[in-house]
């Protein structure tokens, strides 16, 4: 499960991806980062960053750029919604979660953990 972000956390050794300084990823910013050769999309929404696979589990449709409200995002090709801490399905036509990836913020710059 996605851990919302705290500021310096410890380091955990494991294989990490810089996404960007917290002044570049501002409230509702999303970028794509590669991790472990996956495209990842980076959200952030109600002052936390999230991370999920960026490819809806309905047709493998990109989810950046989609709508992110209500700390959902939506696919913008058939409207499948996803919870941005756990990437569980909330509509259809979606009924696989995305997989999601830790994040966290050290020295002002925001990571993505690699699971």
């Amino acid at each position: 499960m996605s851990d919302p972000v705290r500021p310096d956390s410890v380091d955990t050794g494991s294989a990490a991806v810089e996404v960007g300084s917290v002044s570049a990823l501002p409230e509702g910013s999303q970028t794509e980062v590669q991790v472990g050769g996956k495209s990842v999309v980076v959200v952030c929404e109600g002052g936390q960053y999230y991370a999920l696979r960026n490819q809806c589990s309905h047709q493998n449709f990109p989810l950046l750029g989609g709508d992110v409200s209500m700390g959902r995002i939506t696919c913008a090709k058939h409207g499948a919604k996803f919870e941005l801490s756990s990437g569980k399905p909330r509509t259809l036509p979606a009924v696989k979660p995305v997989q999601i990836y830790r994040t966290r913020v050290q020295g002002g710059v925001v990571w993505v953990d690699s699971l």
